[in-house]
């Protein structure tokens, strides 16, 4: 029986962990100190010496999320195993599995060792594993522990003989599912030959276990239009038919299918595929991959989520976004200009740029609207100010941040606000 009881154990061991420089942001008063000593200080951001810039998590929108997501999933019966590298925060995948996910999601070995290292029982790794070192590793944690499951992706010939070399005279099968990478996909195969080629050798595998078929739909389109959604439905759909294939011919190992997709643009469009009636007889697990619900965010996301600023959900509360930064204004050197002090490599900027939203003056905070972020240096965003505008020099300007996933991996660890936004009730660890 799957349990978490040893994330469980390893998060809390991991509380125990000294506050010191290594966390910039942190203020200096906090150091040698616990993390949860630290939590039950109730720090305030601005008033107890944190040094900026730095960036939060709002503690009540992350419940909302985590919610909103586990409870649409449970209506729906889709499994969910959320992807890991948004955050590669064990504490929130303890969250995340408490809520009831089916998993987590890894990128790579490296990611699946770092879940291990803190006990993981059920990992998802969404993509091919053909390293020989990789391989025998995980032989060995298959073989160390019965209750630990794992499952791959393979998506040629190629991959299957380098696995079945790697693995050979292994104690455990390892599971694999054939990926479909769809027309203009990323990794997967383009055709439903090659798919049935790439399953057939991994049934034959004396080493592997051909478990169904996996994917990503969001390499496929970044829209919301008509034809992009028809196109997702169309690529998840062919996860069905390979699926459907692989089991008419006796290629599918005994035990559960698994068949997986979903990113957090197109979730609504998996779930809709994938949990349509399947043929008499086929125990199917529809497993969805999203990770970055749980902070949603101000940006990509917002706009593309089907549970975003314009949602594609019906009676389903939206998700909240809780992921901002603050920096302070150290310079306006012309009426039309400020400095803020963060820049690329404290905030996110590949799926747009951050977005001023807040003004905090002498300790009043109020909304900051028409202000604008155009570019950032790596240790400064450059902040548009409107004529009139009242930001000056000394005053700080909570961010709007777009994409999740490019947010954490800048920040070891990270506080949690209260809903005031400035007392300091948590703190979460990074791992990347």
């Amino acid at each position: 029986m799957n349990s978490n009881a040893a994330l469980t154990a390893a998060v809390r061991a991991g509380r125990g962990e000294r506050i010191d420089w290594r966390f910039r942001a942190l203020p200096p008063a906090l150091s040698g100190l616990t993390l949860d000593e630290a939590a039950a200080r109730r720090a305030k951001l601005f008033d107890d010496g944190f040094f900026g810039p730095f960036v939060v998590l709002d503690a009540a929108a992350m419940e909302h999320n985590l919610a909103t997501m586990a409870r649409w999933c449970a209506e729906r019966g889709i499994a969910l195993a959320p992807h890991g590298k948004t955050t590669m925060a064990p504490e929130l995948f303890a969250r995340q599995l408490e809520h009831g996910s089916w998993g987590i999601t890894a990128a790579n070995a490296g990611h699946v060792r770092i879940y291990r290292a803190f006990g993981v029982p059920r990992i998802l790794l969404a993509n091919q594993l053909v390293d020989p070192s990789a391989l025998r590793w995980l032989a060995g944690e298959l073989a160390a522990d019965p209750d630990f499951e794992f499952v791959c992706w393979v998506d040629s010939v190629r991959s299957v003989e380098l696995m079945t070399e790697a693995l050979a005279g292994t104690e455990r099968p390892v599971d694999v599912l054939v990926e479909l990478g769809g027309e203009g996909g990323r990794t997967g195969v383009r055709d439903a030959a090659t798919a049935l080629a790439v399953a057939e050798a991994a049934a034959k595998s004396p080493v592997l276990r051909l478990r169904g078929a996996g994917g990503y739909e969001g390499a496929l389109s970044h829209h919301t239009d008509d034809a992009a959604l028809a196109k997702i439905s169309s690529y998840v759909d062919s996860l069905r038919d390979a699926t459907i294939t692989f089991a008419e011919k006796g290629l599918l190992a005994d035990g559960p299918v698994y068949v997986t997709a979903g990113g957090s643009a197109y979730f609504d469009r998996v779930v809709d595929e994938l949990t349509k009636p399947w043929p008499d007889g086929l125990e199917v697990v529809p497993i969805l991959r999203s990770g970055a619900y749980l902070t949603h965010d101000d940006g990509f996301y917002r706009e593309i989520s089907p549970l975003g600023e314009h949602p594609r959900i019906a009676g389903v509360d939206s998700f909240r976004p809780a992921l901002h930064a603050w920096a302070q204004v150290t310079s306006k050197p012309t009426p039309e200009l400020a400095l803020l002090t963060a820049g690329k490599r404290d905030l996110p900027y590949d799926e747009g740029m951050p977005e001023p939203q807040l003004l905090r003056k002498d300790g009043v905070v109020t909304e900051l609207t028409g202000h604008t972020v155009p570019k950032l240096n790596d240790q400064h965003a450059f902040l548009e100010l409107l004529e009139g505008s009242p930001v000056e020099v000394g005053d700080w300007i909570r961010l709007g941040l777009s994409h999740p996933c490019t947010t954490f991996d800048k920040w070891s660890l990270l506080p949690v606000v209260d809903s005031d936004g400035e007392t300091v009730v948590d703190f979460v660890r990074t791992w990347f």
